[in-house]
């Protein structure tokens, strides 16, 4: 009788769209619908295979460097499609597609990791003070795009340099608080993330560290086809968004968000199918944490020299609203520690009528 393939395997079949991506780019010239679709196929096996590099070569590094690389590289597709956006001057797309990495990890990931697990746990646990720690964290990145579009909202006169200033700061204090949070749950803290603890022990670490040069060579190598697709990709997002009858922040908020953490979705729900939910909300939450307060703030940055005009936090009135909402049901949600199917239906609900709204935001 087979084994049936696991999730990672089945989707490293999808890299048979890297040739065919460059192929209809490059020699047949194909519309800008096809180039997208195989783009965005191509891109998720290779964000897999950059997570899993990635951790490898942490777990070789130690716990210091391991963290600063994590911290790098666990968003990296996501950050190179944006930065790709930013050369491009699609600022709309980018903050879309941070939006949509937010509440896609919180709603659809943590949601569908729910229910899959429920449905074979009839209750599953975790360590509420982390997740209660972790859903801080997302209202204090709702926080940071409700503070910018009410400042929009009561200035008076030419504020857009004002807006900028108002953004950048932001972004310094968000960074600071990553950093800090880094420090909170791999050193003092450290035994309410047991999820995030290395598996090998120092001892396996000193006896394989000859062999970091092989993760490495793998994480640059997925790295520049992340950044060639992601070139495609944004290169054709335009004309294929009014191809499709979609608007430009449905498709950051949904196709780009879940383009660049496929990958990620299926392991957070794998771990929840083996009722391991500190980890599956680790993945879910931590993400979503990554993006809102490392991902964000470092583009903000990069805007200032690369592209058209430096990026704001200002985002759509529906955006905001939307991360508000997602880091608000994760708090109640994860009050109490445990969690069952329906709360995962509900999770998956919120999504969907988000989805909705966003399809025909004009």
């Amino acid at each position: 009788m087979m084994k049936m393939r696991r999730p990672e395997h089945l989707l490293n079949l999808l890299l048979v769209f890297v040739p065919v991506a460059a192929s209809l780019e490059w020699v047949f010239h194909a519309g800008p619908v096809y180039v997208f679709a195989s783009s965005a196929l191509a891109i998720v096996p290779l964000a897999g295979i950059m997570g899993k590099a990635t951790e490898s070569l942490a777990d070789r590094l130690g716990e210091g460097p391991g963290a600063l690389l994590n911290a790098t590289f666990g968003n990296a597709a996501e950050l190179i499609i944006a930065v790709l956006a930013l050369r491009a001057g699609l600022h709309d797309l980018v903050k879309a597609s941070i939006t949509g990495s937010i509440i896609g990890n919180i709603l659809l990931v943590f949601g569908f990791s729910t229910l899959v697990g429920g449905l074979k746990h009839q209750a599953q646990t975790f360590n509420k003070t982390a997740a209660g720690i972790g859903s801080t964290m997302l209202l204090l990145s709702a926080v940071s795009l409700v503070v910018p579009a009410v400042f929009a909202l009561v200035a008076v006169g030419d504020v857009r340099a004002a807006e900028r200033e108002v953004s950048f700061e932001i972004a310094i204090v968000l960074i600071a608080c990553y950093t800090l949070g880094l420090i909170f749950s791999l050193k003092t803290h450290r035994h309410l993330y047991m999820g995030r603890t290395p598996e090998h022990s120092p001892q396996n670490q000193a006896g394989r560290s000859e062999s970091s040069w092989r993760p490495a060579g793998i994480l640059l190598g997925s790295t520049a086809l992340v950044a060639l697709m992601s070139e495609f990709l944004v290169g054709a997002a335009e004309e294929s968004a009014r191809s499709l009858g979609m608007n430009d922040v449905f498709l950051g908020v949904i196709l780009v968000a879940i383009i660049g953490n496929a990958a990620e979705h299926s392991t957070a729900v794998l771990m929840a199918r083996k009722n391991k939910m500190d980890i599956a909300i680790n993945i879910a939450v931590g993400s979503s944490i990554q993006v809102a307060l490392f991902v964000a703030p470092v583009l903000v940055f990069i805007s200032h020299w690369i592209g058209p005009s430096p990026m704001d936090l200002l985002f759509t009135p529906l955006e905001v609203m939307a991360v508000v909402l997602a880091a608000v049901v994760m708090a109640v949600i994860t009050q109490d520690g445990e969690t069952n199917w329906m709360e995962g239906v509900q999770l998956l609900a919120v999504y969907v009528i988000l989805g909705i709204a966003f399809f025909f935001f004009k």
